[in-house]
């Protein structure tokens, strides 16, 4: 009960706070509302005993009502749907502007790398576009209907307290059936949340221009289209189960209220028929019966859509409560410029307690000023270190101190703006060319001698220069931005590459620059111009670079072989070529590859 009563405040906050005159509006349009039709049955009885007794004054009285019921009715109806269609705009513009700020406001990765998370999110994204509105369009109904209920139920009582009584009491079936069915149907949508958004999955795939070319070529149009069917299916079967029986109950108790209110209407007939009432008083009967069978039916519908609605809002409630703890909590401290340097000190983490440990008792020191390379086999470990220093995971043991402060207890935020990045799965946005560099930091969006300078850092100038609208060329085909004609442009793999690197090179004032695997898409001429690049760019910055391609690691102070999630050997390029360890043995391994091909080139 006090979580429904929470609910119900936080959705009325809501709605009043974003669209307040609306919610004025519906509260008077409520009052009318229920009287209108007990309004219309009263009039009805004037006109018929008026015109029974050749009573002008009752006759005029009723035409008078009609008349204002006629004027008001579509007048109320108007403006309602107005005041209903511009709050759900405002009320749309809160939720999503509150819901994302929530979903931003998570430091971590956690939350995003859980399945639950993301179902619940779906829950709450919907209900951010409806719930507070319908919570509150259908607490009014149930006001409304009410204010029916209780007006006509006078009437009633009035002629017969016994059979108004049953009339009432036939209603309680309904009423205990409908909440039922409504918790039956809440946990039913949470049921099919992970389906409908698989299936929302594979039809953004189909539709996803870089899924395009391989869907194509390995024929799997129908294979996708079959697994997007297949979970339609099985969600549409469960709401078809609970459809079926809800038509089964609906239908059920609508015969035992219609067989009641017929039996009530049959005494209310005979005794007219005795010459206990006017035929006007039986028009108000026949009028008190209908609309009590109407509201009645329409506050159990409303009571039960009123529990299946606050289930999903639940989901909103309890995700933007990040918003509201993050207002409450103390504010960490921010992060000083990096003077001594950074270290992992016995650092373990794992991605979950079912899972293998991916970092075990990791040791190493970045002094300030400093790089670091960190190389080893894939699934080594390499990623995972770049993510917990970017605070997007905390380590379940040890700890990263910087200037031996526990990163853990001072501000993300601040961390990550003293931290300038590429990663290996960098993001290619579809905005124009100077946004994309831009978005490495924002403050930069409306400086483009900012931009050109970190675009010249990762050797794209030019080619960004020469695009048909330059900077402000867009790269995708998907959109325009709309003030010119003409396709955007689809940049190739190693520009993309040297983009991200354009992002990494604009945080100028970053104490750590992080660079995981840099040169990946890059070809041979492009990647030693790219190297001798940021080498300038490294020895302004404390750097920790991570790359399988060893040929671009050996200039780095240190280098770091990283296996199984501890530090397998650490030295520089000769110490580590001296020790003939692991890196030695890779390190010559790809070297072979090339004095393989030199060789084969020669002999031909």
């Amino acid at each position: 009960m006090r979580r429904s009563a929470a609910l119900m405040r936080r959705a009325f906050g809501i709605y009043f706070g974003a669209a307040p005159w609306a919610a004025v509006v519906s509260i008077v349009i409520m009052v009318v509302g229920g009287l209108t039709a007990v309004g219309t049955a009263w009039f009805t009885r004037a006109l018929i005993d008026g015109l029974s007794a050749n009573d002008n004054s009752t006759i005029w009285l009723g035409v008078a009502g009609f008349g204002g019921l006629a004027i008001v009715s579509p007048l109320i109806l108007h403006i309602s749907q107005y005041a209903q269609r511009d709050a759900e705009r405002r009320v749309t513009i809160r939720t999503q502007q509150e819901l994302f700020t929530a979903v931003s406001a998570h430091p971590r990765l956690t939350e995003l790398e859980d399945s639950t998370f993301h179902d619940r999110l779906r829950l709450a994204h919907e209900a951010s576009r409806f719930a507070p509105t319908q919570l509150n369009s259908i607490v009014l109904g149930i006001g409304q209907a009410l204010i029916t209920i209780v007006t006509f139920g006078v009437t009633l009582v009035r002629w017969s307290p016994l059979v108004s009584a049953l009339v009432l009491l036939a209603v309680l079936p309904t009423l205990v059936a409908q909440i039922r069915l409504a918790r039956m149907r809440g946990a039913m949508i949470e049921r099919t949340v992970p389906m409908f958004r698989r299936q929302a999955f594979y039809a953004a795939l189909l539709l996803d221009m870089r899924a395009a070319k391989e869907i194509r070529l390995f024929g799997l149009g129908g294979f996708f289209q079959g697994r997007l069917l297949r979970e339609l299916r099985a969600a549409q079967a469960q709401e078809r189960h609970q459809d079926r029986l809800a038509l089964w109950v609906d239908s059920a108790l609508a015969t035992l209220t219609g067989v009641v209110s017929l039996g009530a209407l049959a005494v209310f007939v005979a005794r007219v028929a005795s010459g206990q009432g006017t035929a006007g008083d039986l028009v108000v009967v026949i009028a008190a019966l209908t609309a009590l069978q109407t509201s009645a039916s329409s506050l159990v519908r409303q009571i039960a859509m009123l529990g299946e609605t606050m289930i999903v809002f639940g989901h909103y409630v309890d995700i933007t409560a990040v918003i509201r703890e993050s207002r409450r909590a103390a504010p960490l401290p921010a992060l000083p410029p990096l003077r001594q340097g950074l270290e992992f000190d016995d650092v373990w983490f794992r991605y979950a307690p079912e899972h293998d440990w991916v970092l075990q008792g990791l040791t190493l020191r970045i002094p300030s000023g400093s790089s670091l390379a960190l190389v080893g086999d894939n699934g080594a470990g390499k990623s995972t270190v770049v993510k917990l220093l970017c605070g997007f995971h905390i380590p379940d043991k040890g700890v990263i101190r910087w200037d031996g402060v526990d990163i853990a207890t001072i501000d993300p935020a601040s961390l990550r703006a003293r931290l300038g990045a590429t990663f290996q799965d960098f993001m290619t946005y579809e905005f124009s060319a100077h946004d994309n560099i831009a978005v490495g930091d924002i403050s930069a969006l409306d400086d483009r001698a900012r931009v050109r300078a970190a675009a010249s850092t990762a050797d794209l100038d030019s080619a960004l220069n020469a695009l048909p609208r330059g900077y402000d060329t867009m790269l995708t085909r998907a959109f325009s931005d709309g003030d010119a004609s003409g396709a955007g442009v689809v940049l190739s793999g190693g520009q993309w590459q040297r983009l991200a690197l354009a992002r990494a090179a604009l945080r100028e004032e970053a104490d750590m620059l992080i660079l995981d695997e840099p040169s990946s898409g890059l070809d041979v001429e492009t990647e030693h111009e790219i190297n001798r690049r940021l080498m300038s760019l490294r020895r302004t910055h404390t750097s920790l670079l991570i790359s399988h391609r060893l040929n671009t690691v050996r200039e780095a102070d240190s280098i770091a072989v990283l296996s199984q999630g501890r530090i397998l050997e650490q030295g520089s390029h000769d110490e580590l070529m001296a020790a003939g360890g692991r890196y030695a043995e890779l390190f010559l391994l790809q070297a072979s590859g090339y004095d393989d091909a030199i060789s084969t080139r020669t002999s031909m």
